[in-house]
């Protein structure tokens, strides 16, 4: 498996659901992690929860939606002197159920489009050369299995964007020990995805980092959190590995 022990792992939508989680787990497998939220005070929780675990971690905040947010942070973690070879686009955001689908207003398209498209793409592309230049390292960008519900357009648009942006840039690195993959949680019961959701949050571990501890220089899968549920990490690399193909 790809050992994470002592690298740098980024984390965006640290501060609850899917990204705490995440964040629980990689530090639990001894990955320094910088943390990011909407704003610091969010992070401060699980800062000192990785921080009990023996490792290193800073926290960062950005909005998402604010581009100029995004550089700055990207900034930031330039300044920190780290080397970030592991990149975990997990923060999301579900603007509105449109009942009334017809009516879906722009700024829907918009708002789910820097969140989820564009502040994730800055994401790679500031840390993918790194990444290439060294020869190695981890990209996984949070999508989902929505499909036929017109009434979350902005939000399906934006992840099947998302979707696209990640099985290009994997065909350019296809073959080498810098992986980009998607990784889905599944309906989980989160602020995002509500209290009605048929999954526990919990059930999304290992499945999705499964895609950061494989190593068959594979590219643009898509990785079912889900597929995963119950499975020991070295079981759920060995199934990711075995079962799930590059689309290439």
């Amino acid at each position: 498996m790809y050992e994470v022990k002592e690298k740098w792992a980024l984390i965006t939508g640290a501060a609850r659901g899917i990204g705490y989680l995440t964040a629980l787990f990689m530090a639990d497998m001894g990955c320094n992690l910088v943390l990011h939220s909407r704003d610091l005070a969010h992070t401060e929780a699980i800062l000192s929860k990785v921080r009990s675990k023996g490792v290193s971690a800073y926290a960062v905040a950005a909005d998402l939606s604010d581009l100029s947010s995004v550089q700055h942070m990207l900034s930031e973690i330039d300044h920190l002197g780290i080397t970030v070879d592991i990149v975990l686009n997990n923060a999301g955001l579900q603007v509105a159920y449109r009942t009334d689908y017809l009516k879906t207003p722009p700024e829907d398209f918009l708002t789910s489009f820097n969140v989820n498209t564009i502040a994730p793409a800055m994401i790679c592309y500031h840390f993918l050369p790194g990444m290439m230049e060294r020869g190695t390292g981890r990209i996984l960008n949070t999508t989902s299995g929505i499909r036929l519900d017109p009434q979350q357009a902005g939000y399906s648009a934006s992840k099947a964007a998302l979707d696209k942006i990640t099985i290009d840039l994997g065909s350019k690195v296809q073959g080498t020990d810098v992986m980009i993959n998607l990784t889905d949680p599944g309906w989980c019961r989160t602020d995002l995805g509500g209290p009605h959701a048929p999954n526990d949050p919990h059930s999304a571990i290992p499945g999705i980092v499964v895609g950061v501890f494989a190593e068959d220089h594979k590219s643009g899968r898509y990785l079912p959190a889900q597929a995963f549920t119950g499975m020991s990490l070295e079981e759920a690399v060995k199934k990711a590995e075995s079962e799930f193909d590059s689309p290439y």
